[in-house]
């Protein structure tokens, strides 16, 4: 019988500790079944001190009530039995736009990649002065922002404890679009219903998928169908499951790419340092990202996935070495996938895969954190894809990917990729150069950022766990 430890976060926590239960990782699908290899323990890494976040330079405009629990940490957690601490109040005040704050500079070298043919002329303004204005509150503990591509305008934002919510014409709605808090699992900061993707065609089909962790704390892919403004509860189809052996390093996105295919994130399964070896093992689904059709169920194997015959891994991966890929997003313009992988000890790191060559890509876990090598110091840094940009956990401890921006309303936010951090509630904006990537910071807040979305027309959004309210971001 797998044990799962209770886990319990501090708001920045950035390591992990504890010898922690080794267990047999099993995956239920119900499309296509390949068996799961054992996988070999590998030792612990050492543990982390905590970082606290720094103080924004600008308040929050708060018009609901703070929600009385503990924050959604994605970066390393500690087994313990203290309570988990409630989110930290935002400052109220008046204002309902949040205004720039001072760049700080930062000591992290940039990357050095080549520069794709996709990069933006740089002739605007860098960096942007972007702002967040208020769009609407009330949310419990928002998790994921999206749209359903249907042209209805609508926003979908999803709640950590099992529900997902409409928000229309700048409102949400009484009524929830879909509601299963009585199958979702959500005691541990990392648990919960994680995100929904809507099929491309859901204006004709009416189908979205969820992913979520179950009342035993395993993941679950499953589609719904919805009209209108609900989505029926009743109409769950599970896709696949997917046993998870501690609380911790869930994933949790569901995306269709630009092919129609579903990706979906993975983490390691958790504890610290990847103890069950899941990363590099590409016989087991954690520590990837998946890539299944899911036009009809049981889904199938697309012919172009890496190991697509089930010769050399399982036939559903199509990305390895992730720890704990919380968010990515792909760049509407160009189909280039962006993941934020959350870091152990030391880096939060975005990588960036032109969209010729994601297929089979390694990101290094755990042989790499960041571009620095994880436990040797003579590990093969030539046999991974590397990220484009890194930082430290000076500057916050738990990354929270983002999109590029492709809207119409702000020009000089064009083609600038825009992510966060959990902790400390830094935005930063990421573009190619000559010879590699520059890192700015956009603004720093006092939200504990989960997430990051886009509407149909390409315009950025950001949701405070801690204070449940959505904003846009603009440009001043």
């Amino acid at each position: 019988m797998r044990l799962i430890p209770i886990l319990f976060v501090l708001t920045a926590l950035v390591g992990c500790s504890g010898s922690l239960d080794r267990s047999l990782v099993g995956e239920r699908a119900v499309g296509t079944l390949i068996p799961t290899s054992a996988i070999t323990p590998v030792p612990t890494a050492p543990v982390a001190s905590a970082v606290e976040p720094s103080p924004a330079a600008q308040v929050i405009p708060e018009h609901t009530p703070v929600q009385p629990s503990a924050t959604p940490e994605r970066a390393s957690t500690q087994p313990s039995a203290t309570p988990e601490r409630a989110a930290v109040p935002p400052t109220a005040t008046s204002e309902r736009t949040l205004n720039q704050s001072t760049n700080v500079p930062t000591d992290i070298p940039l990357q050095p990649i080549a520069t794709s043919a996709r990069s933006d002329s740089h002739t605007a303004p860098w960096p942007p002065r972007i702002a967040l204005r208020q769009i609407v509150s009330g949310f419990d503990r928002p998790l994921h922002i999206t749209h359903a591509g249907d042209g209805s305008g609508r926003l979908f934002v999803v709640e950590k404890v099992g529900r997902i919510r409409v928000v229309r014409d700048g409102q949400i709605l009484p009524e929830p679009f879909l509601d299963i808090t009585d199958r979702v699992g959500s005691r541990a900061n990392e648990q919960g219903l994680l995100s929904v993707a809507f099929h491309p065609r859901y204006r004709d089909n009416g189908l979205l998928f969820v992913n979520y962790t179950d009342n035993n704390g395993d993941t679950v892919i499953s589609r719904f169908s919805a009209v209108g403004d609900r989505a029926d509860a009743s109409s769950e189809q599970i896709v696949l499951t997917i046993e998870q052996p501690f609380a911790n390093h869930n994933g949790g996105l569901v995306l269709f790419g630009p092919d129609g295919m579903l990706y979906i994130g993975m983490g390691d399964g958790g504890g610290a340092g990847d103890p069950l070896g899941a990363g590099q093992d590409r016989w087991t689904l954690l520590g990837k990202i998946l890539r299944i059709n899911v036009e009809t169920l049981p889904y199938t194997i697309p012919p172009d996935n890496p190991w697509a015959d089930g010769s050399g891994g399982r036939q559903e991966v199509w990305i390895f070495g992730v720890r704990n890929p919380w968010r990515f997003s792909f760049d509407r313009a160009t189909g280039d996938l962006f993941i934020a992988d959350v870091g152990q000890n030391r880096l939060e790191e975005v990588h960036m895969l032109p969209a010729e060559r994601s297929a089979g890509a390694n990101l290094g876990w755990n042989i790499m954190e960041g571009n620095e090598c994880f436990r040797r110091n003579d590990c093969d840094r030539s046999a991974f894809d590397l990220p484009i940009d890194v930082y430290p956990h000076s500057l916050g401890c738990s990354v929270t990917g983002g999109h590029v921006y492709r809207g119409a309303a702000f020009p000089t936010l064009q083609g600038v990729y825009v992510f966060g951090d959990f902790c400390s509630g830094r935005i930063w904006g990421l573009r190619s150069s000559v010879g590699g990537w520059e890192r700015a910071e956009l603004m720093q807040t006092k939200l504990r950022i989960a997430t990051f979305g886009e509407d149909e027309s390409g315009e950025l959004y950001v949701a405070g766990y801690n204070n449940g309210v959505l904003y846009r971001i603009v440009v001043e």
